[in-house]
């Protein structure tokens, strides 16, 4: 079946890791930096990561809801088997979590194999942090190489790709068998328990998954069992109601929302940034998501969205082992920039970098190895 392409969801994808980068290089350093506020915040870039959920969900009903089938049956229409989906899941994302892994372990080398602390870390913890890694498997509390309680400790972000992956395994199982009044009860079921971590938790807030303290992870599961049907749910509503395609700079508009609501500065109470989370989660996301599903793009515009979108796994999978080395940089007690780099020079050498890293992986590894293994497969 001919489908066409959602080009500015895959854009708004490439926005959202962009404002997940600045996010991690602004955030994770102002304790080190001291930033006149509110430059250093773009607080709220976490959500990116539930932006690409609802995403992921809309892309894997779209694409698999009406080929995917245990058995091949010309009664149901299906095409493409568990197995077969399987491959192509694997095809598309463990390339990048294989070369995240490994800049994330020559960082690690760099910073002088210690943990934040100085404590000196064992070749053995080392090896064993990275063949978890390579494997997409959390790291135990006690193989923290870092100290920090990091899920992944190597490359921070990919405990989100873990819950990709249990999503997509979900999808794969379970979710693309449920009637719709079934996904919507779910997608029910996912609001209130994502609700009620977020504002029962000492902090608030559903910035969870990224540790491997059991009700840590247990934030990044809700997160990911809300957001993935989510975006399902969306997608079977979208194919059914088929809305008109909107004219005008849909692009545009939906990326500068995604910008000011991943930029926005913290709101100070935890009631009030606990609702102003859930609030993006429940209805501005899936609003931009639905309304960028009905644009559409040409020419020069589309190349460079499609561009975007292209880049953005890459640079989310490949940013953090450079916000280590950044971290590292501006943390030691003797910071080499004093008098000689202005902090913002340092901002600028690791935006630059991560996004050239990015785009090399791009073009020279992920994607020409993505085409080689779909010959194979």
């Amino acid at each position: 079946m001919n489908r066409p392409r959602y080009d500015i969801l895959d854009g708004l994808r490439g926005v959202a890791a962009v404002m997940v980068l600045l996010y991690h290089v602004f955030n994770d350093a102002k304790s080190f930096f001291v930033w006149p506020a509110p430059v250093y915040e773009f607080y709220h870039g976490f959500l990116g990561v539930d932006f690409f959920f609802i995403l992921s969900g809309f892309v894997m009903g779209y694409a698999y809801d009406e080929s995917l089938t245990p058995v091949p049956s010309p009664g149901r229409g299906g095409t493409l088997t568990f197995g077969g989906f399987v491959k192509r899941r694997l095809i598309r994302l463990h390339p990048m979590v294989v070369m995240g892994v490994i800049l994330g372990l020559i960082a690690f080398l760099i910073q002088g194999c210690t943990k934040w602390d100085g404590t000196e870390v064992s070749l053995q913890a080392v090896m064993w942090a990275t063949l978890l890694g390579l494997f997409l498997i959390p790291s135990p509390l006690g193989m923290d190489v870092r100290g920090n309680t990091e899920a992944f400790p190597l490359n921070g972000p990919h405990w989100s790709l873990f819950f990709e992956y249990i999503g997509s395994l979900l999808y794969g199982i379970l979710l693309h068998r449920l009637p719709t009044k079934w996904l919507r009860v779910w997608v029910a079921c996912g609001i209130f328990s994502i609700a009620a971590y977020a504002l029962l938790q000492e902090g608030g807030g559903v910035a969870y998954g990224w540790s491997s303290e059991p009700m840590n992870l247990l934030g990044g599961a809700l997160r990911m069992l809300y957001a993935y049907p989510m975006g399902l749910l969306m997608a079977r509503m979208f194919r059914q109601r088929k809305p008109e395609p909107l004219q005008g700079p849909v692009f545009l508009f939906c990326s500068l929302a995604l910008v000011v609501l991943l930029g926005l500065p913290l709101f100070g109470g935890k009631e009030s940034e606990t609702i102003y989370q859930l609030v993006c989660l429940f209805s501005f996301f899936p609003g931009i998501i639905w309304i960028g599903a009905r644009g559409m793009v040409s020419g020069r515009q589309q190349r460079a969205v499609s561009f975007l979108g292209r880049l953005s796994y890459p640079l989310y999978a490949t940013h953090f082992p450079l916000i280590y080395l950044y971290i590292t940089w501006v943390a030691r007690d003797d910071a080499p920039y004093q008098g000689y780099i202005h902090p913002w020079l340092l901002v600028i050498i690791t935006l630059v970098a991560s996004v050239l890293i990015a785009t090399l992986c791009l073009l020279f590894y992920d994607e020409p190895l993505r085409k080689w293994l779909s010959r194979k497969k």
